[in-house]
């Protein structure tokens, strides 16, 4: 029995193969992307936090009201430039002011669900 031509032919094999596993090298790609992403926000967002309640702290001159923490905070996250409603103030507590953020990260341009990030920082008078 003789095999017809076109099976012993294996020109496209390379396309093929291509086509088989692109899909799922580029979602690969997508995913460290977005998780590299996520936490460059995550590292902003403790910066923000760390910084505001540092001067809620030491400097009650310029951060004086929640508002001008807030602010503050705001301005002080690299790489991410969240509103400052985003950032919550807790004043005397036991271990001194408490800065907080909640900040919703969208994955892949909000088409999908948001990660909702977190940090918080306390910083003792």
């Amino acid at each position: 029995m003789k095999f017809p031509r076109f099976l012993n032919n294996i020109c496209g094999a390379t396309a093929l193969e291509f086509g088989m596993t692109a899909p799922a090298f580029v979602l690969l790609m997508i995913a460290i992307v977005q998780g590299g992403l996520i936490f460059w926000t995550q590292l902003g967002l403790q910066q923000g936090v760390e910084m505001g309640a540092r001067c809620a702290s030491v400097n009650t001159i310029l951060c004086n009201s929640t508002s001008a923490v807030q602010t503050y905070a705001a301005q002080a996250t690299y790489g991410v430039n969240p509103p400052a409603s985003t950032f919550s103030v807790a004043w005397n507590l036991p271990c001194g002011t408490q800065v907080s953020a909640s900040y919703a990260f969208p994955i892949i341009s909000n088409y999908f669900a948001a990660a909702t990030l977190q940090a918080q920082s306390c910083f003792p008078k």
